[in-house]
């Protein structure tokens, strides 16, 4: 349990990972003000026990006011661009919001009272693995995207050792489902999330799922990914913070499941449960790699932790039924 009451700033709060991310931190007696410019984040999405502020990361001016203000001490930082394909095509984007954005935090937690950061990376920093990947593996970031992420994470590191703050790294692996609670999920139809996209085609008379390459060096020459409910990892988010505030060592860990299933295995189960569902195969969509899976086994033992979702049907059907809910709100 955290022992003080710890006044946290979330960026990208009223994001899919963001909002479930802030529903497990209310439940302790945390003071929460979440930061999110709503461009991919959603108003449906804010807690109603926090604090919110829409602007922008890189309005470094404004944040500095809010951590001093708030008297924060620990800063979640999610607010990120977050598609592989979309990363090729708009590097300067990428570049402002990713790279330049986690600058600007890091920089309005200069001289502050921030002593935790947590940090959202991803997997892709890894690049092709065969096989399970452990956080002691040297990067070798293939897409934009996790050249941002990257780089990010260097950056932190800097900081970290410059003004003697802890920082956590997560590398996400793939992130699916939606909050038992009900109460949240993923909103919006662009993105290229298998999970997300598997719902949103369960509502629809003729449901269709799009493989992007059928050529990959893999079991069925689909990517192979590592799927992690989104409620597990805002789990991982609150033992993180509980194990900053002890000042504990900086630290990086995987977050993932452990098991990789390829695009093809998800889509057969999907058509399992919606069997009319059509399957096409496309292009590669550049950047992606053939195959990621995680080791968690640092994070487990450290934390002696379980993951309570751990059920490739049951992060579906969480989706689903977000879905559901959310075309009647």
């Amino acid at each position: 349990m955290i022992n003080k009451a710890k006044k946290i700033l979330i960026t990208g709060g009223a994001g899919y990972i963001g909002s479930h991310v802030t529903e497990k931190l209310v439940k302790t007696r945390s003071k929460i003000v979440i930061l999110d410019n709503l461009i991919r984040g959603n108003k449906k999405l804010i807690n109603k026990k926090t604090k919110f502020v829409k602007a922008n990361i890189n309005n470094t001016k404004l944040l500095k006011k809010i951590i001093f203000k708030n008297k924060i001490d620990t800063v979640i930082h999610l607010a990120s661009l977050a598609s592989v394909a979309e990363s090729q095509k708009f590097k300067k984007r990428y570049f402002l919001n990713n790279i330049k954005g986690t600058l600007s935090i890091l920089n309005a937690c200069k001289n502050s009272g921030v002593r935790s950061f947590i940090y959202s990376s991803s997997c892709s920093v890894y690049g092709n693995v065969k096989g399970k990947v452990s956080e002691k593996r040297k990067p070798n970031p293939k897409s934009y995207y996790a050249i941002t992420k990257y780089k990010s994470e260097n950056l932190i590191k800097k900081f970290s050792k410059r003004y003697r703050f802890k920082y956590i790294i997560l590398r996400y692996f793939n992130v699916g489902g939606a909050s038992n609670s009900g109460k949240i999920g993923e909103v919006g139809n662009k993105n290229d999330r298998l999970i997300k996209n598997l719902a949103i085609q369960y509502f629809k008379d003729k449901p269709k799922i799009n493989i992007h390459g059928s050529n990959y060096k893999t079991k069925d020459g689909t990517c192979i990914r590592d799927y992690i409910h989104v409620s597990d990892i805002a789990d991982i988010h609150k033992k993180c913070v509980d194990y900053l505030s002890k000042n504990l060592k900086s630290n990086i860990f995987n977050c993932g499941y452990e098991k990789g299933y390829s695009v093809l295995e998800i889509s057969k189960i999907f058509k399992k449960i919606k069997q009319n569902t059509i399957i096409n195969f496309k292009n590669r969509r550049p950047g992606d790699v053939s195959q990621v899976y995680a080791d968690s086994s640092k994070f487990k033992k450290i934390f002696k932790w379980k993951p309570k979702n751990n059920d490739i049907k049951k992060i579906i059907y969480s989706a689903i039924r977000w879905e559901r809910k959310l075309n009647h709100l």
